[in-house]
């Protein structure tokens, strides 16, 4: 009787705790951003922290993979690429001698693949534009200063060099020392002004190969390549951010060039500055450098609709690794109130090991080494995901009927205070330690604007903190439902299935990826 009466007081005091740590985080969250609009619709986004001589800089384009069409998809990505690649005075010994061999090797590529589509080539022309190819492209090695860039900030103090592209934007990401931020001004707006699409077919190879390596011969990415595929089937969230192979090896340059005209423009794109700067000069400088770069037509809005999903889709990829599975139910985009409890329902289901996940599937049953949910939140509506592997000797199946289970056990018995606030407090952590520094903040502040507005950060927390047990079982009922859901499977052997699945009705259509 003590003993229960002491875990009692320990669990009321530690309620106490988390409730108190809570209320001292949601007060200390405001950031106190500040906001300048150029002439040419450049936004620029400050935040000043003059802590350490440091100011982390981004650019961040508001294009990404969903920008993309057929034949075209990956281009955001080979950007993120070539913005490396340098610019007329940058990654060149003469650019003057280069650009007309450019020109020439556009030509040659043009013409050998005109000649390779004809009903009957010429091998012989073939062959004597490939030789030609071989000395330009030889001459152009000559002329290139690899990695110019790159060494030019590291030799200034620059870290953090770094680019990403997402679904929803493309991030370029600098930590500059306090003293060399015009340096970063002066190297970034040339690369606005006066990009080159040098190495440009070397690095389609080099997209190629990293396609292979994280998708292609990847489980986890094949998984998550058909997931998005089969669930979507209009929006362009279906395609890949890397691109499907085809488009990536026959993309054309001047398709890749129209593309970085339309979007990336100074009216598409945000600068962050975090650090310590002088708002007043910094915005001096970025007039000084980024001014005079000519606003662009605004680029199109995604007009695709994902219809609504009226029945379970089922896939299969057969691939020789381990087995995995994932399930996606559509949600809505960010901004939504729904998202808020969506968040809380996936870390109930699965951070951490007293995770409703992990006790059940991989603790208690041991049916699974890996069960994970997760929220994408995104410009457009996205997807509610689980993602899980079983232990052998069971199957993904057996995972599956496990998921289920505990979705519908959550639909009927809602959270205790207790457990609901633990959560938001694990959330509000994770949320907190993501603006801890310069760097965290700079990122955040720059992919909340792109995703929506930076002010999302500013009233997270309170919206977080007005979720209630009802809330979660309310989403869960209202989007985790079978005629929401898509399960994707990776196999060694097509055609197994199990008897539970059998007895589920599950449909055998099945998508087969070689």
């Amino acid at each position: 009787m003590k003993k229960k009466m002491l875990v009692l007081i320990f669990s009321a005091a530690i309620a106490v705790l988390l409730f108190a740590v809570r209320g001292i985080y949601a007060q200390s969250l405001k950031l106190d951003v500040k906001e300048h609009v150029f002439k040419n619709g450049l936004k620029l986004l400050m935040l000043e922290k003059h802590d350490v001589p440091i100011v982390c800089v981004r650019i961040n384009y508001k294009v990404g993979s969903v920008d993309e069409e057929p034949g075209i998809t990956g281009v955001s990505h080979l950007f993120e690429h070539m913005m490396f690649k340098g610019t007329k005075i940058f990654g060149t010994r003469n650019y003057d001698a280069e650009q007309p061999l450019l020109d020439r090797e556009d030509e040659l590529v043009i013409q050998i693949s005109a000649e390779r589509n004809k009903e009957t080539p010429d091998t012989e022309k073939i062959e004597l534009f490939t030789e030609e190819l071989e000395e330009v492209r030889e001459q152009l090695r000559n002329l290139v200063v690899k990695d110019e860039l790159f060494a030019l900030y590291l030799r200034h103090g620059a870290s953090g060099l770094n680019a990403a592209t997402g679904s929803d934007g493309t991030y370029y990401f600098c930590d500059i020392p306090a003293n060399k931020l015009e340096l970063w001004a002066f190297i970034e707006s040339d690369r606005m002004k006066n990009l080159v699409l040098r190495e440009f077919y070397s690095e389609c190879d080099v997209v190629m190969e990293e396609r292979r390596l994280r998708t292609e011969n990847s489980p986890f990415g094949l998984l998550m390549e058909q997931l998005h595929a089969v669930a979507f089937i209009a929006h362009p969230y279906r395609w890949p951010t890397i691109g499907w192979r085809s488009d990536i090896q026959n993309i054309t340059k001047a398709e890749v060039q129209e593309y970085f005209k339309k979007y990336y423009a100074p009216n598409n794109a945000v600068i962050v500055m975090v650090g310590d700067f002088d708002p007043d000069k910094a915005v001096k400088l970025i007039q000084k450098y980024f001014g005079d770069i000519p606003h662009q037509s605004s680029p199109p809005n995604v007009k695709t609709v994902e219809p609504e999903q009226n029945g379970e889709r089922r896939a299969e990829v057969e691939f020789e690794s381990n087995p995995y599975m994932a399930i996606a139910y559509h949600i809505p985009e960010i901004g939504h109130p729904d998202l808020y409890a969506l968040n809380v329902l996936s870390s109930l289901l699965s951070d951490g090991r007293t995770s409703r996940l992990y006790k059940s599937l991989i603790e208690e049953k041991r049916i699974a080494v890996m069960a994970h949910a997760f929220c994408e939140i995104s410009k457009y509506p996205d997807l509610f995901v689980f993602i899980a592997a079983p232990r052998a000797p069971h199957t993904t199946e057996d995972v599956e009927t496990g998921i289920y289970r505990e979705i519908e056990t959550l639909k009927t018995t809602p959270p205790s205070d207790w457990e609901l606030q633990k959560i938001k407090n694990q959330i509000e952590a994770d949320f907190i330690r993501s603006l801890d520094s310069a760097s965290g903040l700079a990122n955040e502040i720059g992919q909340f604007e792109v995703l929506s507005d930076w002010r999302y950060i500013n009233t997270f927390m309170d919206k977080l903190a007005q979720v209630t047990a009802d809330d979660v079982v309310r989403v869960a009922r209202k989007y985790l439902t079978r005629k929401n859901r898509t399960v994707v499977s990776i196999v060694k052997k097509y055609g197994q299935r199990s008897e539970d699945v059998q007895k589920n009705n599950v449909p055998e259509k099945t998508i087969v990826v070689d």
